[in-house]
């Protein structure tokens, strides 16, 4: 058993509501790494102010803190099992939270209204240090624009973690624009943000940031949707502000990422356009009776008309009819289809263009709605 450190004071006494201090505790909570090897890192750490208090959780690679109003009679810090308390105060009513802290005892005291618990706490002093700032500049950006990236992009992010590179969003300033990308070496998605001018080389180089951490990033922008994040990179940190009470610091992907723009195909001759909702629906369909090894579906085009089909060994055939505008050659192409599934998801446009030279080469996807927006899926054979 370890005791905590209050200013020689053996007990703390501090009071919030049940509302905001389960709302904290919620979070911080994704952050914490179930299979992590250190009984320290299922423990959050608090740190308390005579006016608010601190909630910090960590996995050492992504480190979130919530700041939430409280009246505390001293300052102090304490580590407590960030589930089991977040379970408790999940289940109380809405009302006021008594902490008593005991240092002696290592013991927190919990009440509301007429239910108590006494929790085990830990040192402080185990846990790892913390940062949320750097010295470099800080720039902004909308928080509406994060998570539009997030929503666009982030579905091409790699799952081989064998690739660590490819395991995460990219992100890079090109001239006036922010650009991030993601790819998986079956698809690729991008979109560029425009007027960014701010200036880092950090940025000019680009930086990686980690799937996890993506699921951070898009929480604390809806947290915000409305507002900005304040934001600061270096070599090795990606530092995000939300109002001064909602932190991030996320440790970048030290890898390069490999040169995307060769999967982009320079020039297509062929160009099929097709309502976004009937394509939708119809691979939704059909791909109940694809493989479930390559989840393929073939389309075969002709002249202004799209037949969407698949086939499985042992359950049957399906084959769906659409309208398309297209004046090319005949030709079939096979395709993942919860790949397309994916990446018509994110078109949430009427018109979706297929842009391809022949059944075996990239395939760009992208609407004339939104231009920022680039797709590219591999064909698959079948």
């Amino acid at each position: 058993m370890y005791k905590i450190t209050c200013k020689g004071l053996k007990i703390m006494k501090i009071n919030i509501d049940s509302i905001i201090f389960r709302d904290g505790l919620n979070k911080v909570l994704s952050v914490i790494d179930k299979k992590n090897s250190r009984p320290i890192l299922s423990n959050c750490l608090i740190k308390t102010k005579t006016d608010h208090l601190e909630i910090v959780a960590t996995n050492l690679e992504v480190t979130a803190k919530i700041v939430l109003p409280c009246n505390s009679d001293t300052e102090g810090n304490f580590c407590i099992n960030t589930k089991n308390v977040f379970d408790i105060v999940r289940e109380l009513p809405d009302a006021n939270v008594e902490l008593n802290i005991n240092q002696d005892k290592n013991l927190l005291d919990l009440n509301c209204k007429k239910i108590n618990y006494s929790l085990l706490i830990t040192n402080s002093d185990e846990y790892p240090q913390t940062n949320f700032e750097n010295s470099g500049q800080v720039f902004k950006l909308s928080s509406k624009n994060i998570s539009e990236i997030i929503t666009k992009v982030s579905h091409s992010i790699s799952n081989d973690e064998t690739r660590i590179n490819l395991n995460g969003i990219y992100i890079q300033k090109l001239d006036s624009k922010l650009r991030a990308v993601a790819i998986d070496g079956h698809r690729l998605a991008l979109l560029d943000t425009h007027d960014f001018n701010f200036e880092n080389q950090s940025l000019v180089d680009g930086i990686i940031i980690p799937k996890r951490a993506i699921i951070e990033l898009k929480k604390i922008s809806e947290n915000n949707i409305d507002g900005e994040l304040a934001i600061s990179v270096d070599e090795s940190f990606m530092y995000i502000n939300s109002n001064d009470n909602y932190f991030l610091s996320i440790r970048l992907i030290a890898r390069e990422y490999p040169k995307y723009q060769t999967v982009i195909p320079s020039k297509t001759t062929l160009k099929m356009s097709v309502d976004r909702n009937l394509l939708l629906n119809a691979v939704k369909r059909i791909r109940i009776l694809s493989n479930e090894k390559t989840n393929g579906i073939k389309l075969g085009i002709n002249n202004n008309q799209l037949t969407v089909s698949a086939n499985h060994p042992s359950l049957g055939h399906a084959v769906e009819v659409l309208p398309v505008a297209y004046d090319g050659n005949d030709i079939e192409i096979g395709f993942n289809a919860r790949y397309m599934l994916d990446v018509l998801s994110t078109l949430d446009y009427s018109e979706t263009i297929f842009e391809f030279n022949n059944e075996l080469s990239p395939v760009i996807v992208r609407t004339e709605e939104y231009p920022d927006f680039l797709g590219i899926i591999m064909p698959l054979k079948l």
